[in-house]
């Protein structure tokens, strides 16, 4: 009887092993089923270790103890599949008992986990033989999940940290163009039209490209969600919340030549907000404070239109917005409770310090960027 559950409970191991790690790893498309181990594992071990996080530290050090998560969730996830199937072989070698060390039979589940290992590893001690023709076919069966187990981790951490680093490089340099953090009304005071150049066209065309890989890379491999960036005041949730809120203010508010640029860059953000939250099962959740109240809009009005922004004089561009701000706010609100993410502010503060003016061996510098061409004494670029 004993033999039946060992088997039993060891193709059951190997088979949600290898599924698992199918879907994780090879699979392109997203898995939205609600049982997988990954998205348990993800789950539960994040909740503990954020929350622990949570209520021991803050600060700097906060985010760094964060930030280690993503890595170190990593390599636990692919000693877990390792031992689920070094384990599941283990159960096969004891159920049908066929593992020999001459002169003496091999008996014992702590042996056949031994055994396994060393199969999977493909280590060849030779001081355990399987004995029969059976065992050496699930000894050849175990020893090529191996090989493919490593071909898959030597093809996977290159694939995952190139597009971390491909994400992050668009992220730093936001870091000039929108603040750090980074604002919808810097990223319109800088990139504004100037000589019949509209950057601010060109800025919404280049991260519409952006948020539509961020969405392939983040679908393929969830776990990137948990890599922070490098700067405690940047985020790949704050620059596609801030994507969202420029696209929607220029779609709602700008009279000038780009809206079509921003409403297609507005589709696709909002379309990688919706996918991302039921990758991750965050149900939208209304903030619990506006973050763009009606005296914080005329305030918005008041800096833009100092700096010469053009905007349409509907009645109704307020309410526009907001109908706009509804269809992604709930869903960029709840992904940043679950990974920990501040959102941006629609507005900074009065001197804005940018991540290049700053120096661990120089004091802080604070400077006024001016467009030459623009008659304005605002912040431009």
């Amino acid at each position: 009887m004993y033999s039946i559950l060992s088997a039993t409970l060891g193709f059951i191991l190997i088979g949600l092993a290898l599924l698992d790690a199918f879907e994780t790893v090879v699979f392109p498309r997203r898995v939205t089923r609600r049982l997988r181990l990954t998205r348990v594992f993800y789950r539960y071990s994040w909740l503990m270790w954020s929350s622990a996080v949570e209520s021991t530290f803050s600060g700097r050090r906060r985010e760094n103890l964060l930030s280690i998560y993503g890595p170190m969730s990593l390599l636990l996830l692919l000693g877990f599949w390792a031992l689920m199937l070094i384990s599941g072989f283990a159960f096969l070698y004891w159920a049908f008992g066929h593992l020999a060390k001459a002169p003496e039979a091999a008996t014992g589940f702590i042996r056949s986990l031994y055994f396994s290992a060393t199969t999977f590893f493909t280590l060849g001690l030779g001081d355990i033989v399987p004995a029969t023709p059976l065992a050496r076919l699930l000894t050849a069966m175990e020893a090529g999940v191996g090989f493919i187990f490593l071909a898959l981790i030597i093809g996977y951490l290159p694939a995952l940290n190139q597009s971390f680093s491909k994400r992050e490089v668009s992220i730093s340099l936001l870091d000039a163009r929108a603040g750090s953090p980074p604002t919808a009304v810097e990223v319109l005071r800088r990139n504004r039209c100037s000589q019949n150049t509209n950057h601010l066209e060109q800025l919404l065309r280049d991260w519409e490209y952006w948020a539509a890989e961020l969405l392939e890379s983040h679908l393929s491999y969830p776990v990137l969600a948990y890599f922070r960036s490098q700067h405690d005041n940047q985020s790949w949730l704050a620059a596609l919340t801030t994507l969202l809120d420029s696209a929607a203010l220029v779609t709602a508010a700008h009279g000038g030549d780009c809206q079509r640029q921003a409403r297609l860059t507005f589709a696709i953000a909002r379309h990688a907000v919706v996918d991302l939250a039921l990758i991750f099962g965050t149900p939208p959740e209304s903030p619990k404070q506006d973050r763009l109240p009606t005296a914080l809009w005329e305030t918005l009005v008041t800096i833009l239109s100092t700096d010469g922004l053009v905007f349409r004089t509907q009645d109704n561009v307020e309410a526009q917005l907001k109908e706009l701000r509804q269809m992604y706010e709930p869903y960029v609100y709840a992904l940043s409770r679950r990974f920990h993410l501040a959102l941006p502010d629609w507005i900074s503060d009065n001197t804005p310090m940018d991540n290049w003016l700053q120096s661990a061996w120089e004091p802080p510098r604070r400077l006024l960027h001016r467009d030459p061409s623009s008659p304005t004494t605002g912040r431009h670029f």
